[in-house]
């Protein structure tokens, strides 16, 4: 499995951002999906996870309410739509993919990743 996001850039603090993540390979053994960030100087930590369904997703508490996770399994697609971004939502973002369901998955390990794209909000 081949995972490449796309939606990157710089915006201004308040601006909304949508980040895609397309799936290659053996997409039909992807179950949870999921975005993580990682900024400067610090741990990568989990955004946002959803199952293979839609129908469940997980949040941290950091972006709840700010941000949506979705996906689009046709496609091979996931999405997050971030929106009233602050600064401290700056950080490279990546897509992250399981074979397992989601609450089969302890904490923030996942299977499969991206290379990851860059988030940048400016104050």
């Amino acid at each position: 499995v081949r995972l490449e996001e796309s939606g990157g850039g710089l915006v201004q603090a308040g601006g909304s951002l949508r980040l895609s993540c397309a799936s290659y390979g053996r997409t039909f053994s992807i179950n949870t999906m999921g975005w993580f960030r990682q900024a400067p100087g610090k741990e990568r930590e989990v955004v946002a996870r959803i199952s293979r369904s839609g129908i469940n997703t997980q949040y941290s508490d950091s972006v709840k309410g700010r941000f949506t996770v979705s996906r689009d399994n046709a496609r091979d697609t996931l999405y997050l739509q971030m929106s009233n971004l602050k600064p401290e939502d700056t950080a490279v973002y990546y897509c992250a993919a399981d074979s397992r369901a989601l609450h089969e998955i302890p904490g923030g390990y996942m299977e499969y990743w991206g290379e990851g794209t860059l988030v940048t909000v400016s104050s």
